[in-house]
């Protein structure tokens, strides 16, 4: 009994035992090299852009004088290349100063760690776009929920999401609904994510507006521009709820955005009354001419459809 409990004794190896602290921190400099930037990979999906702004002209410039200061993180794949976890901006500026390397902390991370921690860094920035806060807080919580599957077993799937969610609030600042909202906004057409991106559409309505299905927000896109208008809230809440009855057709949608909003004066129109009854009163001086082309134009387009699903 004494030899088999004397042969489990695991015996520190010697070099670990006298590892002092300059050996290690030398061991983690190893991890640090110049990599082609052939060779790297750009993380799939990857939500926040690169702008070529004057930020990067500054990031190009420092650069090509002192080359990059704070390494990149990458992490290496099955078939020997690298995945550019974080750094988008610095791989970008290597390549603009004409550089054929670049420099990266090579991390051992597997597909939702590297998630994680893309995100973890992206959300430093100074400046983020509601579309890549979107983007960034599903692929994070998704990835957190994964990572519950596999480690705890004893939550529901209801509770692992719930936990997750108020672990990512925790860390990014923004409320548990609030980072919903966001991930909701993912539900938007592209052309309306871009609007909500460029201020043109409020964040609230642009959430209401995501429960639309494809077909009503591309209608509603066209409602919008014939009207020079977007939905305010509580346009866009009552196209959710019409939406939820079942009842959002093409016309209630362009209803809805003729509709007058209550900061908005009554403006004259056509002498022509069968035309001036059909001009909302929203509209500005001088554009009444254009809201009865456009609305023509969607007239047209919207007989085009009909006739193309007849056929």
């Amino acid at each position: 009994m004494a030899r088999s409990r004397e042969s489990k004794i695991e015996l520190t190896a010697y070099d670990d035992l006298f590892e002092t602290d300059e050996s290690r921190a030398e061991a983690n400099l190893s991890k640090i090299r110049e990599i082609p930037i052939a060779e790297i990979d750009e993380f799939p999906d990857h939500p926040f852009k690169v702008l070529m702004d004057e930020d990067m002209e500054q990031l190009v410039d420092s650069v090509r004088r002192s080359g990059v200061m704070t390494p990149a993180t990458v992490r290496q794949k099955e078939d020997g290349r690298y995945e550019l976890i974080s750094g988008h901006r610095r791989k970008k500026a290597c390549e603009l100063a004409g550089l054929e390397t670049l420099k990266c902390e090579v991390k051992e991370l597997t597909r939702d760690e590297a998630i994680i921690v893309m995100v973890e860094s992206n959300l430093q920035r100074t400046t983020i776009l509601p579309s890549e806060k979107a983007f960034a807080y599903k692929m994070r919580l998704e990835a957190m929920n994964r990572q519950g599957e596999r480690t705890d077993l004893t939550f529901s799937p209801v509770g692992k999401k719930l936990r997750s969610g108020i672990e990512l609030a925790e860390n990014v600042g923004d409320s548990q609904s609030q980072i919903y909202r966001y991930i909701h906004l993912t539900e938007l057409v592209p052309e309306i994510l871009q609007m909500v991106d460029e201020r043109q559409i409020a964040f609230r309505p642009a959430v209401e507006i995501s429960y639309l299905s494809e077909e009503q927000q591309y209608t509603l896109l066209e409602a919008m521009g014939y009207n020079d208008a977007t939905p305010s809230l509580a346009q866009a809440i009552k196209m959710k709820k019409f939406m939820q009855e079942g009842k959002l057709t093409d016309e209630v949608i362009q209803s809805i955005m003729q509709e007058e909003k209550p900061n908005q004066k009554e403006k004259p129109a056509f002498k022509d009354e069968r035309i001036t009854k059909l001009i909302p009163k929203s509209i500005p001086r001088g554009q009444e001419t254009d809201f009865v082309v456009k609305a023509l134009e969607f007239y047209n387009r919207h007989l085009q459809r009909s006739k193309a699903h007849e056929r």
